[in-house]
């Protein structure tokens, strides 16, 4: 698929995806919903990219959520109904979806708002950097729909806490860069000329890590944040370490257990 919304590289085992609607923040539109669709299934084979880095494109944002403007005419043909809505809405979970199944890890940098949809895909990557002018917002609740929407509900509970993710999806508040810093949304915060550098110096030291261990450890995060037991977790971990030594990729490694 030829990208109209979004610009996709590589640098080196690197791939870097940039939203690419900047005139409207890196809002959300029909075709652009497709594209990200496209684009996060194809890197579910992807064995010659390790590390994902995401971000928006202007001075504006990283991405401000759905497009309303379009809402109302691209996602529906005719009049909407209960079916068109639905599975307008699936599109977009998906795309949470095959963010989290994706083997690379992902790092979201964020410049600007990060609102609804925007924020839901910050809240699917692995890492999130943000620069100081940064805001994260659970839009959903301010558009007149559920607060809860695109993994909100799953995902801002374990990262900042019951109380703090009900208090966002619940009132659609602004949480700034500071402030998700401290509350652990975010992983570090910086001057915006350097957050991109930054994400890459991670990347990088990600890329530095034996290919098979970096994707079986989101693996691992994957099983214990959908639910599973210490027991669980401990059964992944193990079968992840026999896997990479069995293999011959953990040269240096010496003995097992850390």
């Amino acid at each position: 698929m030829e990208y109209e919304t979004l610009i996709y590289e590589t640098d080196g085992e690197v791939g870097i995806l940039t939203y690419n609607r900047p005139r409207v923040v890196n809002a959300v539109n029909k075709r652009m919903l497709d594209e990200l669709n496209h684009f996060w299934g194809e890197r579910q084979e992807d064995a010659g990219v390790r590390v994902l880095i995401v971000r928006g494109a202007g001075e504006k944002g990283f991405c401000s959520g759905l497009d309303m403007k379009a809402a109302g005419t691209e996602f529906h043909q005719g009049k909407p109904t209960a079916r068109s809505v639905f599975e307008g809405q699936r599109g977009f979970s998906r795309i949470i979806v095959l963010m989290r199944s994706c083997p690379q890890p992902i790092i979201a940098a964020v410049h600007g708002p990060a609102m609804g949809a925007g924020l839901s895909f910050a809240l699917a990557a692995d890492i999130r950097l943000a620069s100081e002018d940064a805001m994260f917002c659970a839009q959903y609740i301010n558009i007149g729909t559920g607060g809860a929407d695109m993994g909100s509900s799953f995902f801002l509970p374990r990262i900042v806490g019951w109380g703090r993710a009900a208090q966002m999806c619940l009132t659609g508040e602004r949480v700034f860069a500071e402030e998700a810093l401290r509350m652990g949304l975010v992983n570090r915060v910086m001057p915006r000329e350097e957050l991109f550098p930054a994400a890459k110096e991670m990347a990088a030291v990600m890329c530095s890590k034996n290919p098979l261990g970096l994707r079986l450890t989101k693996d691992a995060f994957n099983a214990a944040l959908n639910g599973s037991s210490l027991e669980d977790a401990l059964r992944m971990e193990d079968r992840n370490q026999a896997l990479i030594i069995s293999n011959g990729i953990t040269e240096g490694l010496s003995g097992l257990g850390g």
